[in-house]
């Protein structure tokens, strides 16, 4: 064997010749498909292009402010390029913002009043906002401000519930909001037609309802976003889809001026709204970052369609399978036992570059109703745009893998899960 092959260097890093002889038969199949991602992201990366050329941007926006940020003009050009990029009137692109959580947070309290009444019309949506919203109490809960919550669940098929979506909107419906992705369920993730479609049924019925998309894992995926199809905002995280893996923090909003300016004055207070927030040094990661994100989130994607393709062959069932369309980077893989998930986690854990020697387990997170096990060996703590898996320890045990700055590295990642289980003992011959 030449010791400068792809199967010595694969072997070095503990990688058995029959689990990637496997996986090369999988990415021999997966040729097409990955083909079409790549097509996606030049189609993406251009549009981001043109975002950035009819914004200006230019070696002044890089530099920071510090104090109350008046007058930040990188931040103002960026926010500008993500408008531009998503087609929208306007965008709140802050540090200020911790997390996706926090994003919607800010999305929802800027656009509700107490008396109002929101709605989720694709099912209960992920674990941390349930404290957002009230439906687990929690100090500050939209419902302790006299906000009223109502669900209509999506069909047993995955797709929304028209009927019940009309019939659920009352006079004191004022905003409606879509998860696009799957969060911890086990349902298909939404496509950006889907949405529209949604989008358009409840305008029908009521025009004046804001409509909210919760965008996270979705963005550049396809080649159109929710709010090409009429969405009044869309919300998302820096350090997944968008941040690019550079990005060390933050979050947008994008959307029409009323609804982010709404959210602008909650993010800050009122009389100050978006004016204000010091960009620090941050603008260079997050304008590079935004930059790169396509061709980053077609990393992803590859990573998570190998998976499916990997999985499936080994019997397990996954979400989607490694043929259906994609509309996100997650891929959810129920592997039946927390011996399963643990082994996964810790084959994903271990083929990182940061942390690569720690042995991830389940903690009682903050948000979480369940012990959560996170596989997470990143540059940014927590980004799950870079190589990452999780989930809860609960019945059928399923794991969400996502993310991988680079295809090579998210290769490896998917058989180094493979790896593992073999080595627990968890799957038969490959």
């Amino acid at each position: 064997m030449n010791e400068y092959s792809l199967q010595s260097i694969y072997q070095e890093n503990g990688i058995d010749p029959d689990v990637l002889r496997f996986g090369e038969a999988a990415c021999g199949e997966l040729k097409g498909r990955f083909l079409e991602i790549d097509e996606t992201a030049e189609y993406n990366q251009l549009k981001v292009l043109k975002a950035f050329h009819d914004a200006r941007v230019s070696e002044a926006c890089l530099s920071g402010t510090t104090g109350y940020g008046y007058n930040d003009i990188g931040r103002e050009t960026l926010e500008e390029v993500y408008a531009g990029t998503f087609h929208t009137e306007a965008a709140l692109v802050r540090p200020l913002i911790g997390c996706g959580t926090h994003a919607l947070a800010i999305a929802l309290f800027g656009n509700l009043r107490p008396g109002d009444e929101m709605i989720s019309i694709a099912g209960k949506p992920y674990d941390t906002l349930e404290e957002v919203i009230g439906i687990r109490p929690s100090a500050g809960s939209l419902m302790e401000y006299g906000i009223r919550y109502r669900q209509v669940d999506l069909k047993p098929d995955g797709s929304f519930d028209f009927e019940g979506i009309r019939n659920a909107i009352s006079p004191a419906t004022k905003l409606v909001t879509i998860q696009r992705s799957k969060g911890y369920e086990t349902r298909r993730t939404l496509s950006v037609k889907q949405i529209g479609e949604a989008v358009r049924a409840v305008k029908a019925v009521r025009p004046d309802i804001v409509c909210m998309v919760d965008n996270c894992y979705g963005e550049f995926v396809e080649r159109t976003e929710p709010s090409d199809e009429g969405a009044d905002m869309i919300v998302g995280s820096l350090i997944k889809n968008p941040g690019g893996g550079l990005a060390p923090c933050g979050g947008y909003i994008c959307g029409t001026k009323e609804c982010v300016e709404r959210s602008a004055v909650r993010m800050t207070c009122p009389g100050l709204g978006s004016e204000i927030g010091p960009s620090l040094t941050l603008n260079p990661s997050f304008y590079q970052g935004f930059f790169l994100a396509p061709v980053v989130t077609a990393s992803a994607l590859k990573a998570a369609i190998f998976a499916a393709s990997l999985y499936e062959k080994l019997g397990f069932p996954v979400i989607p399978d490694g043929h259906e369309d994609r509309h996100d980077i997650i891929q959810a893989v129920t592997l039946g036992t927390p011996e399963g998930v643990r082994a996964f986690c810790r084959g994903i854990q271990s083929a990182s570059p940061v942390d690569a020697h720690v042995t991830p387990e389940p903690w009682d997170m903050p948000g979480y109703d369940d012990p959560v096990i996170m596989a997470a060996g990143a540059f940014v703590s927590g980004s799950s745009i870079e190589l990452s898996a999780d989930g809860p320890l609960r019945p059928p045990y399923n794991v969400y893998f996502q993310g991988g700055l680079t295809w090579p590295s998210a290769k490896y990642g998917v058989l180094m899960s493979v790896q593992h289980l073999k080595n627990a003992g968890l799957i038969g011959s490959l």
